[in-house]
């Protein structure tokens, strides 16, 4: 399924990190954790529509690494694979 986000919306696949415990032990998924802050775009909307009519474009693109807010993205499931949809507010940063 192709999925194309729209206006300033942002669709994300999260970075799960493995989480070890000090001693290095692997904790299994079924642990609860954090949500990820972290994730790979994966398809970005046109831009931002002003009252005026004009579109300001994104500062993100396709592929950037990113830093989100926790709890601002909706999480979505697509063929049995979790993504994230953000507004570009709710990114905090590009990871380089």
């Amino acid at each position: 399924m192709n999925i194309k986000p729209l206006s300033d919306h942002i669709l994300i696949e999260p970075i799960k990190e493995e989480e070890k415990t000090k001693s290095g032990i692997l904790l299994p998924d079924t642990v609860e954790k954090e949500k990820p802050e972290q994730g790979k775009i994966i398809a970005i909307g046109r831009g931002r529509k002003m009252a005026s009519g004009k579109i300001i474009p994104l500062e993100v693109k396709v592929g950037d690494k990113i830093i989100f807010t926790k709890y601002g993205p909706n999480e979505i499931k697509v063929d049995g694979k979790e993504y994230l949809i953000a507004k570009e507010e709710d990114i905090l940063a590009i990871i380089e």
